[in-house]
């Protein structure tokens, strides 16, 4: 068969059985089979692919993901974000300190946790209720909070980032210096859509909170946590001192002690963080090991290498092509979530853009952008869904989409000053190397 009539072939299958309601992992592991069973033979592949469904875990990187999702789920269920977003709310006196609070409790908590929807449901669940109470505007609030959310994708450690070092092989240390200085500037821009929203409309944003006061021992308490687990996880992965899998253990052990000592956990808190971490892993688990199967199966018949070829034999211009695999992705971000996205197609994209000639480490932090607009883009966003949730009918579904664009702007402003100034990615590596 040609590479053609396999890529499609493959889609095929794959949109058939996502079609009828198979999960995305049994649906990547099915749309595989037939192929494999043509390759190896109906004995031989199943054997293959156990090996490749469980052996893709000896991994030793791939150690780094049920920890960072273990760390996240531990201060979620603790009271290390909430506090955090106490303070930014009550230790700012300025107008809107609520909403500017809710911006940095994200940018925070993005840095000890890698996952945008956990982001938004811990800063979301405590901020959301208390801004509405104090009259903020509820598009903008419900904006804040799950655009805030996305940037725990960007401000390393980022699972997206993670999961991009994996599939294109590239260093997930340079990966998430390369996010720093995006994540801190999306931080600036979402501050000064707040600003702007609250000029343009003053009744948006409600007076400086009466309540607010610092405090040195809130401040401790608030800020110590979070930023002595950043401090560990950036410091011992960008001075080389540890791997990403042994940063994410440390800071796993040492989030564990302060959830309980500060962050008053309790027993039933730590057991319930397990079983998240159980159950998302059972997904993520078995989306990386059938997407490793597919492609396993896509490698075999060359199909990225052919499409590589075949698409630049339009000889387009590098650009045009980068802005053909964004708006690939900004299309399919409305119907797939990232990770799933991320397994499905960067093994077909990723040797695209390298042939194109752009730097895979630049491109990792432009696809991350990428994935956090499609987040928060219909019919299937994620983190629009989570903000509606946690309302309890307080929030439509229309005002967290309409409080979003603001936010969606800002990212694809940075998205345009990353392609056309590199640098603003590429300089942090450069000079850590």
């Amino acid at each position: 068969m040609e590479w053609y009539q396999i890529g499609l072939g493959l889609l095929g299958l794959l949109v058939l059985f996502i079609g009828i309601g198979l999960p995305i992992p049994f649906a990547l592991g099915a749309a595989s089979l037939p192929f494999l069973f043509d390759i190896q033979g109906w004995s031989t592949s199943i054997v293959s692919s156990e090996l490749k469904l469980w052996g893709v875990w000896v991994d030793y990187i791939l150690l780094s993901v049920p920890l960072f999702i273990f760390l996240g789920e531990l201060i979620g269920r603790s009271n290390i974000g909430p506090n955090l977003y106490q303070f930014m709310h009550q230790g700012v006196r300025v107008r809107g300190s609520a909403a500017y609070g809710s911006v940095v409790a994200c940018a925070g908590f993005g840095a000890v946790c890698g996952s945008s929807m956990v982001g938004s449901l811990t800063i979301g669940g405590v901020a959301l209720p208390e801004m509405l109470k104090l009259g903020y505007d509820r598009r903008l609030t419900s904006g804040v909070l799950a655009a805030g959310g996305t940037l725990s994708v960007l401000i390393p450690p980022s699972l997206i980032l993670l999961f991009y070092g994996i599939v294109t092989d590239q260093s997930i240390g340079e990966l998430f210096i390369a996010g720093v200085i995006p994540g801190f500037l999306l931080v600036g821009f979402f501050a000064l859509i707040i600003y702007t929203w609250g000029k343009l409309r003053p009744a948006a944003i409600p007076n400086a909170d009466a309540d607010s006061r610092f405090n040195l021992t809130r401040l401790m308490f608030a800020l110590g946590p979070v930023l002595l687990i950043g401090l560990v996880i950036t410091f011992s992965i960008y001075t080389g001192i540890a791997t990403p899998t042994e940063a994410a253990a440390v800071a796993a052990l040492l989030t564990i002690i302060l959830a309980f000592t500060v962050g008053g956990l309790s027993l039933r808190g730590f057991i319930e963080s397990l079983l998240a971490t159980m159950r998302t892993m059972g997904y993520l688990g078995l989306l990386l090991s059938s997407g490793v199967l597919f492609g396993f199966v896509l490698t075999y018949y060359e199909v990225p290498q052919q499409f590589t070829e075949f698409f630049l034999s339009f000889d387009l211009s590098p650009f045009v092509v980068l802005m053909s695999v964004l708006a690939f992705y900004i299309i399919l971000g409305m119907f797939l979530e990232p990770v799933s996205m991320t397994f499905i197609t960067l093994p077909m994209i990723y040797p695209l853009i390298g042939q194109s000639g752009f730097d895979l480490i630049w491109f990792g932090v432009i696809y991350t952008i990428t994935m956090e607009v499609a987040v928060l883009t219909p019919p299937v966003g994620l983190n629009l869904y989570v903000i509606q949730g946690i309302s309890r009918g307080k929030v439509s579904i229309g005002e967290v989409i309409m409080g979003c664009l603001p936010f969606i702007g800002a990212m694809v402003l940075l998205l345009a000053l990353l392609i056309f100034i590199p640098g603003g990615a590429l300089w942090l590596p450069a000079i850590m190397k």
